[in-house]
């Protein structure tokens, strides 16, 4: 499981970096942050904290790639 959150982060920043795109930043780092979490043990406290950080990051990209409403002129 750590080897899918892992490739995903690789090929993410190979995309950001072609691409330089700043909005995959989050998804960077929510690929990044679940390896880490995946790959501690259960009863590791970081474990915990790793996955709750990838949520915030997930809520970061959420608000990221949300369409902007422009109110009516």
């Amino acid at each position: 499981m750590v080897a899918v959150f892992v490739a995903g982060a690789v090929v993410t920043l190979m995309q950001l970096f072609r691409t330089r795109e700043r909005r995959l930043l989050p998804l960077a780092a929510l690929f990044a942050l679940l390896a880490l979490a995946h790959s501690r043990e259960d009863w590791d406290v970081w474990k915990q904290r790793y996955h709750l950080a990838a949520g915030a990051a997930g809520l970061v990209l959420l608000v990221v790639l949300s369409p902007r409403h422009h109110p009516p002129r």
